[in-house]
């Protein structure tokens, strides 16, 4: 696919770049950046030389949420077509959540709508101070619906209701105090920000950051009992990898392993 609204590249390291690339429209989501978000991820879970996907926004803003001309014409579709085009919003975030790669959301001006969205699908989500943030759907007559899953559950219930009824916008602190956001600084801190995120992420064994992502999800729907078994067996199965067999010995030789980044 060749992407019009998005732009994606990978540096030596490792380390992609997916940037949201319509700043004259403030990086509104539309049905092509959907479709290409998604053919995104599908390629980024592929590639076996990406270890860290940055998630960021080209130009003034990160993402004003969904783009007015694509919710106007959801508004004139049939029940049926509301519901296709909303499961294309859910599956591309769905993709996104369940990468086997570490997102580091890099979030700058405005995150409204959809761009909250975006931003609960991130491992670890770095904020401009300066940035606002809302869930604008209820003042449209709708609600943040199928954006709702990811961010109740990065924000939790108690925070989420403060948020999901009344269209106030709120600021980074906010999401930081959630634990929605993992570092808030200053906006000529960001990219430093980022980058050491990125940097810790790479000194980390690549297949192993994958199984800890892959058990972070699958635990917090399971039964206590069910994830004593699960966390048990996953270890295991790390232990028995060439990976973790290659960090033991160079620790005990002092080396670095073959998969860190060395500066």
């Amino acid at each position: 696919m060749t992407y019009e609204t998005i732009r994606m590249e990978t540096d030596p390291r490792g380390v992609a770049q997916v940037v949201l690339n319509r700043p004259d429209k403030h990086n509104a989501m539309d049905a092509q950046m959907i479709a290409e978000l998604t053919d995104a991820a599908r390629q980024l879970a592929e590639d076996n030389m990406v270890r860290v996907v940055v998630l960021r926004g080209e130009g003034k803003t990160f993402c004003a949420g969904g783009d007015l001309g694509w919710m106007r014409s959801q508004a004139e579709q049939d029940r049926a077509g509301k519901i296709a085009e909303a499961r294309k919003l859910a599956d591309m975030l769905g993709l996104w959540n369940a990468l086997p790669k570490p997102v580091i959301g890099r979030i700058h001006g405005a995150a409204f709508g959809g761009g909250l969205g975006l931003l609960a699908i991130c491992d670890v989500a770095v904020a401009e101070r300066s940035t606002r943030f809302a869930l604008t759907e209820t003042r449209l007559g709708l609600i943040p619906a199928t954006i709702g899953p990811f961010v109740m559950r990065k924000l939790g219930e108690g925070y989420g209701r403060q948020v999901f009824l009344n269209s106030k916008p709120f600021d980074a602190d906010f999401l930081w105090r959630a634990g929605a956001v993992a570092k808030v600084c200053a906006a000529e801190q960001l990219d430093e920000t980022v980058e050491a995120e990125v940097n810790a992420l790479l000194q980390c064994a690549p297949s192993a950051v994958a199984d800890a992502k892959a058990l972070c999800l699958s635990l917090k729907d399971m039964s206590a009992a069910d994830a004593y078994e699960a966390s048990i067996d996953a270890l295991a199965n790390r232990w028995e990898t060439a990976e973790a067999q290659d960090g033991i010995r160079a620790f005990f030789a002092k080396e670095a392993p073959a998969w860190r980044e060395t500066n």
